[in-house]
């Protein structure tokens, strides 16, 4: 994954003057994102080589996700919620499953419960190095650091699930399908490699970023809480809140130990790498937790439901954190077979309202940096 820009230049507001007298100059930056999924299309207005205006445009990539949501089942409705994160798609997919089993009442088996814990922590690992393995630095484009052991770590998961990007490995009551036999024995060799790649990382992009980047890109406190920042962009200015910790669910609460939520106060871009480089190293811990748990707990995966699937009359309410932040979803119930109404919170649109408020007074060469390092994907913003 790379990130490509294209700028063309737009007309000038003739009432917008610099100091020195010369127009401010618009430009329209598109399809500038560091995952080169879809067009995040930002308005600026430049003097000299400084951002002084920002109006980021989205809903190029809108779906009507939501409403899409409505007129499904709400078994059909974890095929829909996986979807607008391509970088962390399993997020989706549970925190609808939680959802709908907590209006219902559901039990998941406890062998469903670690094993929904341990993809949720494999994929925040894998979703951080995406974004920090080609993360562009000293306004040079990213490379792909660490993505052959990233790769191993995606095949395994696809064996377990069959999905490479889009698992569909949740169920409303548990999972598709128990692990393969002999998968937690690959899983070993598979984070040492990863741990590995997180070391290049650490070496490679963070020191990097260190020397180029610090300063830049800074997002004050209440900045993040006025947007209702989240995740490493959230906890890079001094916000710690996690939902894993915060409002414990899955297995999390008997991993409270291993469970470190890593904070900073610089909220400039390399804090921001640097939280979520440590958040993918305490993954890695998590998910060797959960295959040790997994080897004792023997049991079914899922739970039989009825042809027919209603959610009681009522409101769900579920937040998950996805490696993207706090992922929210609202479900409003008639008893009917599919839910009346349907609103997600994604992290991403959050992040991406901040670019308004951060960019003015960032010198053009910073800006991809710091773009970047707000782990922004396209189609969570737009859904």
């Amino acid at each position: 994954m790379s990130t490509r820009v294209s700028v063309g230049i737009g007309t000038a507001d003739a009432g917008l003057r610099a100091p020195d007298g010369m127009p401010h100059v618009t430009l329209d930056l598109g399809a500038a994102h560091p995952t080169a999924h879809g067009v995040l299309r930002i308005e600026l207005e430049l003097d000299g080589d400084t951002i002084v205006r920002a109006d980021p445009v989205v809903g190029h990539v809108h779906r009507g996700a939501e409403k899409l949501l409505e007129s499904r089942d709400y078994r059909q409705g974890l095929a829909l919620v996986n979807r607008h994160d391509w970088v962390s798609a399993y997020s989706g997919e549970l925190g609808l499953a939680l959802t709908v089993e907590s209006m219902l009442g559901l039990e998941v088996p406890e062998r469903a419960v670690w094993l929904r814990t341990l993809y949720a922590e494999l994929t925040r690992v894998l979703a951080h190095l995406a974004f920090l393995g080609t993360f562009p630095v000293g306004g040079r484009p990213g490379g792909y650091v660490g993505f052959a052991e990233r790769e191993d770590a995606v095949r395994l998961l696809e064996a377990a699930t069959g999905g490479r990007l889009h698992h569909m490995a949740v169920r409303i009551g548990g999972l598709a399908a128990d692990l393969p036999d002999g998968w937690l024995d690959e899983l070993d060799p598979a984070l040492r490699a990863l741990e590995r790649a997180l070391e290049e990382v650490r070496v490679d992009v963070l020191a990097a970023a260190r020397e180029v980047s610090t300063g830049a890109g800074v997002v004050p406190r209440e900045v993040l809480l006025a947007h209702g920042a989240s995740g490493a962009v959230a906890r890079a200015g001094g916000w710690g809140a996690d939902v894993r910790r915060d409002s414990p669910y899955l297995a999390y609460p008997e991993l409270d130990d291993l469970l470190q939520v890593p904070v900073r106060t610089a909220s400039d871009v390399p804090a921001r790498l640097e939280v979520a480089h440590e958040q993918a190293v305490v993954a890695v811990e998590l998910v060797r937790a959960c295959a040790a748990r997994l080897r004792q707990v023997p049991g079914p995966v899922d739970v039989a439901l009825p042809k027919v699937l209603r959610a009681p009359e009522g409101v769900g309410h579920g937040v998950v954190e996805s490696p993207l932040g706090a992922a929210g979803f609202l479900v409003v119930s008639r008893a009917e077979k599919t839910p009346w109404r349907v609103k997600l919170r994604t992290p991403s649109f959050a992040h991406a309202s901040l670019l308004e408020a951060v960019l003015p007074g960032t010198p053009v060469r910073e800006l991809a940096a710091t773009l970047a390092s707000l782990f922004l994907v396209v189609g969570d913003v737009d859904r």
